[in-house]
């Protein structure tokens, strides 16, 4: 049986069904994952100088702007290092070349990078590895600082990598408190972790964690005390995010397949050769039922119709597992042209239309950044184009925060030679709005705000609210409408209509002040 989105059909559980025309969502989170590590995304090499790194950065920023994300997910501290200042570790190698060394001139790139994805209405997800070291024992530049010099007992060999052990307690004391540190000093929206929790099996080769279970295993099963450990560390997070600043999100990334349905009747009826409970030691979905986190995002890079993971089994499984909270869907972008499937341009722009299809799905997250570059199979111009034409607000989360700001008002409107110059202000005294939702309809169109084709921009807070709207035409009347937006983006109600009507060669504007 072929399983794949044909044109016009979606097949899922293997029934066909009719794809709906359907509106694009109004809000859908979309981001990448900036990868640092080995120097994956950026910079684009080691020790290049600040001035270029800055101006990679706001390159990858406007290109994925362009291309319709609304968030990044950056990778801050890859391998217990920090692409920031931090009191607990040393600068990043992959920053400028050697461990331990500052940026020169010095700056600091994770308050630049923030302060510049804010300015474009972005969200700024702070990726951390937890529990990472040092990424080749032969080949890392580790300095006389960090901390598996300073606390060599906490750690671990295996393979080329050195691990924290994640059983001994003081381990997880100190992961929560660099991150701690991160939330308190940086306007970061979310704290995210990917995947690597217990490393991915070698073969043959066990996790060398007995000396830390004779201690601390307290009769539990080997599994279930790495789970435990596991699921420590993360309510330990949850809770040190809520109380430092209770609006920023908690977002995991685990690997596509929580357990097979073989080990556990409530798994997905997939042959997956690892699994997050079993391997990992992940109960995710645990995390997610109890409220730990706010969001999931599993990795499910591979196609429609896997014979031992499909894509659309996993989507449909996931779905079912949102408990309330935010799922997004990983999808590998890093795989297009890999295989005969990922030949195929409709793959991944298919992708994320099936998760479209699940009221539970709440958006898409690409990996990785450098997968876009020279623009695949025009995957690219997919999202540009098509699925990501239209500007979507963020998700909003109502367990964090629902009080949306107040409304904002027309002042002023006038024609110029580039277009209709519009102005607005509000009356929000408590700094609420971060942003505002611009709208316009023509003639005759009913005026509905929850089409996101009817967005004419998202603008950011100012002083003196001003957009000046170039497609704008002389001649035709419209109706313009402007919302505010928190920073948990919550919409306010909608303003008093701005009517421009033109008649006998005059231009008559109508707002109430």
């Amino acid at each position: 049986m072929v399983k794949y989105i044909l044109t016009g059909i979606l097949l899922f559980g293997g029934l066909l069904r009719p794809a709906k025309a359907q509106l694009p969502p109004k809000r859908e989170f979309r981001a990448v994952w900036i990868s640092t590590i080995a120097n994956i995304d950026w910079p684009s090499r080691k020790g290049l100088p600040p001035e270029q790194q800055r101006e990679e950065f706001i390159n990858l920023l406007d290109f994925h702007q362009r291309n319709g994300m609304n968030a990044i997910i950056f990778q801050v501290r890859p391998a217990a290092d920090a692409f920031y200042p931090s009191p607990f570790e040393p600068w990043s190698e992959y920053l400028t070349g050697k461990q331990g060394q500052p940026p020169m001139p010095y700056y600091d790139p994770l308050e630049f990078m923030i302060t510049e994805t804010h300015k474009r209405g972005m969200e700024f997800h702070a990726w951390f590895n937890p529990y990472r070291a040092v990424a080749n024992i032969r080949g890392s530049s580790v300095a006389d600082n960090h901390i598996s010099r300073t606390r060599p007992q906490w750690f671990v060999t295996y393979g080329d990598k050195k691990y924290f052990d994640p059983g001994i307690p003081e381990v997880r004391s100190y992961v929560t408190e660099l991150i701690r540190d991160v939330v308190k000093r940086y306007d970061i929206d979310a704290v995210h972790f990917d995947d690597y929790f217990y490393p991915y099996r070698l073969p043959g080769r066990d996790f060398p964690d007995q000396g830390s279970y004779r201690l601390y295993g307290k009769g539990r099963g080997l599994d279930d005390w790495r789970r435990y450990n596991v699921d420590t560390i993360i309510q330990m997070l949850s809770s040190t995010i809520k109380e430092t600043k209770p609006w920023v999100k908690f977002g995991i990334s685990p690997f596509g397949v929580w357990r097979n349905q073989d080990k556990d009747f409530q798994g997905s009826p997939t042959r997956a050769g690892l699994t997050n409970y079993d391997d990992l030691y992940a109960d995710v979905i645990k995390w997610q039922r109890l409220g730990w986190i706010d969001y999931l995002t599993p990795q499910l890079y591979w196609e429609f119709g896997h014979r031992l993971v499909a894509y659309e089994v996993l989507v449909d499984w996931w779905s079912k597992h949102a408990y309330g909270r935010h799922m997004y869907i990983g999808h590998g972008t890093y795989r297009i042209g890999s295989s005969a499937m990922w030949r195929n341009p409709r793959e991944l722009p298919n992708q994320v239309l099936a998760t479209r299809a699940y009221q539970t799905v709440h958006g898409s997250v690409f990996f990785s950044s450098r997968s876009f570059n020279g623009n695949p199979l025009g995957i690219n111009d997919s999202l540009h184009n098509h699925l990501y034409r239209y500007p979507a607000l963020l998700p909003t989360m109502p367990w964090l925060d629902n009080v949306a700001p107040k409304a904002p008002y027309f002042t002023d409107a006038f024609e110029k030679a580039g277009g209709l110059e519009i102005r607005w202000a509000d009356d929000d005294t408590t700094q609420q709005t971060r942003s505002y939702v611009l709208y316009k309809f023509e003639e005759g169109q009913v005026v509905n705000v929850n089409d996101p084709t009817k967005i004419l921009s998202i603008v950011q807070q100012m002083p003196d609210p001003v957009f000046i709207d170039r497609s704008y035409i002389k001649g035709r009347n419209y109706i313009y409408i402007v919302t505010a937006l928190d920073r948990m983006h919550n919409e306010s109600m909608i303003s008093d209509p701005l009517r421009v009507e033109s008649a006998n060669g005059s231009v008559h504007f109508e707002f109430a002040p």
